[in-house]
């Protein structure tokens, strides 16, 4: 089994000898789910802390993922969370949706960081100097951080919709697409938290079952 090394902070090394004692890292959770919010978070560490473990939120199981958040909320200088509705997403489309969730979560860091890092979105017209990193998640501390508020917190806010809206799975699966959820979706239709803008949600009741697609071939 391979093992993903985990964040250096080399990049927030840097800045802070350089100056900004104040980097932010921020990234989001629930781009590629059918069901549910787009969670930001937007984290400033310690210069120098770093919880033990940390990493991109996808490469950690829950369990652990939950402690991380407690540490994270509990040593942070600041941490910012915005969710935008998937009625809202609908609305405006994913990429509007997905940097103004960003950008919610760091207005929400207070004092204003000094220095934003993102994963793999560029952020124009900061206030203050960004860098777009591609897999920051996997590179940067700060990076790491938010996506694991981001992701906790949205994982949170589906275990509650499964208790509201029984029958999907949402607990399991969290709203992202997998045989059980399509199976859900073809059987009950959408329920009033699916993002009706993606093709699976719009689509369900003419999506073929798994034995439609053998007797197919």
């Amino acid at each position: 089994m391979t093992v993903e090394p985990a964040p250096t902070g080399d990049y927030e090394a840097v800045l802070h000898a350089r100056g900004f004692r104040r980097v932010a890292g921020a990234d989001e959770a629930g781009r590629g789910a059918l069901a549910g919010p787009l969670v930001a978070a937007a984290v400033v560490l310690p210069p120098g802390w770093v919880p033990d473990g940390l990493n991109d939120s996808k490469l950690v199981p829950p369990a652990e993922r939950d402690r991380l958040y407690d540490e994270i909320v509990a040593h942070a200088l600041a941490v910012g969370v915005f969710r935008i509705s998937h009625t809202r997403l609908d609305q405006i489309g994913l990429q509007r949706a997905n940097l103004a969730a960003l950008r919610a979560a760091l207005n929400k860091i207070d004092p204003d960081p000094e220095y934003v890092l993102v994963d793999g979105f560029a952020l124009r017209r900061l206030p203050v100097p960004c860098l777009r990193v591609v897999k920051g998640d996997q590179v940067c501390t700060s990076v790491a951080a938010a996506s694991i508020v981001a992701k906790v917190t949205r994982d949170r806010i589906m275990v509650r919709a499964d208790r509201r809206y029984p029958g999907y799975g949402f607990a399991s699966h969290k709203g992202y697409r997998s045989p059980q959820h399509l199976a859900a979706l073809r059987e009950l239709g959408p329920c009033d938290i699916h993002r009706r803008c993606f093709a699976p949600v719009s689509l369900a009741r003419y999506l073929p079952t798994m034995g439609d697609l053998d007797d197919a071939g």
